[in-house]
C-alpha cells in the first residue's frame, strides 16, 4: 500500500491529500474545447472506434491540439494492466488487441492528412511482446498510406524486454519516446509497475541499437520531488543519450489519484529549460501545461535545426 507524502502542520504529521485544495493559478487556466475542428476530429475518432490519450488522460491541451488537427492516438485498447498513481486511464483486465486497429489508425491519419502523429498505448503486460508488434504494424500501415507523415511513438517499457524494443525500432519511427515521469525516490509510490533504472536502460538501448532515431522523455513535477532531484533526473536522461525532454506540471485527475503537492511557477519552468539546454539536450519543452506530445512536431523540428 502506498501513502501520500507527509508534511508538518501545527506540530503533527499531516498527509498531503488532507491539505486544503490550492487555487489553480491563472497560467493553468485554459479555454474549454469547442471549435469546429475539435468536434470534427472527435467525431472521426468515434466513427473509427479509436482512442486518444488526449481524452483518456484528461489533457488540458486537447482543445488547442484538436483545433489544429493534431492528436495522440492510443492503441491496444483503453484499459491498462498497470495502475500508476498519477494516471487517469482505466486499469484492469484488457480486451484482446484489435488486429484491425493499425489499419484504422493509419486510415484516420490519412483522412486527416496529417504530417506528424504521435502513437502511444496503455501498458499491455498480458501480451507476449507487450504490444510491440502492434506499434510496428501501425507505423508500417501509416507509412504505406501517408509516406510523408512523420511518426513519433511513445512506448511503455515492455517489461524491459530488449527484443520488443527492437521490434519497434526496426519499424523506423522518426522519434522514440519513453517517459521517465518522476524522480527515482517517488517511483514506488507513483509508478509501482515501473522501474526508474529500466526506463533509463530502454533509452540507452534505443540510442545504441538505432542511433539514427532520436530519443525523447518526459517528466512531471508537483508530486513531492525536490528541485535537486529534478535536476539529477535530467542529468540521468542526458547520460542515457536522451535528446528531447518535456517538463510539465502534474495536475491531479481525480481524488483517486495522487495529490499534487505544489504548483511550479513559469519562472521555475524557464529555469529548468535553461538547465536542460545547458546539459546538452537538443530541445527542452518546459512549462505548466506541457505534456509529452504537446507541440511534438515543433520539438522534432527544433532538434533537427539544432544539429
Amino acid at each position: 500500500m502506498t501513502t501520500a507524502p507527509l508534511t508538518f502542520h501545527r506540530g503533527r504529521k499531516k498527509r498531503a491529500d488532507e491539505l486544503p485544495r490550492q487555487a489553480k493559478p491563472e497560467w493553468l487556466k485554459v479555454r474549454a474545447p469547442g471549435s469546429e475542428n475539435y468536434h470534427r476530429l472527435k467525431g472521426l475518432m468515434r466513427t473509427l472506434g479509436l482512442h486518444t490519450v488526449c481524452e483518456e488522460a484528461n489533457c488540458p491541451n486537447i482543445g488547442e491540439c484538436w483545433h489544429h488537427g493534431t492528436a495522440t492516438f492510443m492503441i491496444l485498447g483503453d484499459t491498462c494492466t498497470r495502475s500508476c498513481g498519477y494516471c487517469n486511464v482505466l486499469h484492469g483486465t484488457p480486451k484482446p488487441a484489435d488486429q484491425d486497429e493499425p489499419v484504422k489508425v493509419a486510415s484516420a491519419i490519412q483522412s486527416m492528412d496529417l504530417e506528424y502523429v504521435v502513437v502511444t498505448s496503455v501498458d499491455r503486460d498480458d501480451l507476449a511482446d507487450c504490444g510491440a508488434s502492434h506499434f510496428a504494424r501501425t507505423i508500417a500501415e501509416t507509412r504505406a498510406r501517408v509516406p510523408r507523415c512523420r511518426i513519433e511513438v511513445l512506448i511503455p517499457d515492455f517489461k524491459g524486454d530488449e527484443a520488443s524494443l527492437r521490434t519497434v525500432l526496426d519499424a523506423r519511427p522518426d522519434i522514440l519516446n519513453h517517459n521517465i515521469e518522476t524522480v527515482p525516490r517517488l517511483y514506488r509510490m507513483a509508478r509501482p509497475g515501473g522501474r526508474y533504472a529500466r526506463a533509463l536502460e530502454l533509452l540507452d538501448r534505443a540510442r545504441t541499437y538505432a542511433p539514427a532515431v532520436p530519443t525523447k522523455s518526459g517528466l512531471m513535477v508537483g508530486l513531492g520531488e525536490e528541485w535537486d532531484e529534478v535536476v539529477a533526473t535530467l542529468h540521468d536522461l542526458r547520460a542515457a543519450g536522451c535528446q528531447i525532454v518535456t517538463i510539465g506540471q502534474y495536475l491531479r485527475p481525480s481524488l483517486a489519484n495522487l495529490p499534487m503537492t505544489r504548483y511550479y511557477s513559469p519562472g521555475e519552468f524557464a529555469e529548468l529549460k535553461r538547465l536542460g539546454l545547458e546539459l546538452g539536450f537538443g530541445h527542452v519543452e518546459s512549462g505548466p501545461l506541457v505534456r509529452s506530445s504537446y507541440h511534438a512536431h515543433e520539438q522534432s523540428q527544433s532538434l533537427v535545426d539544432s544539429r
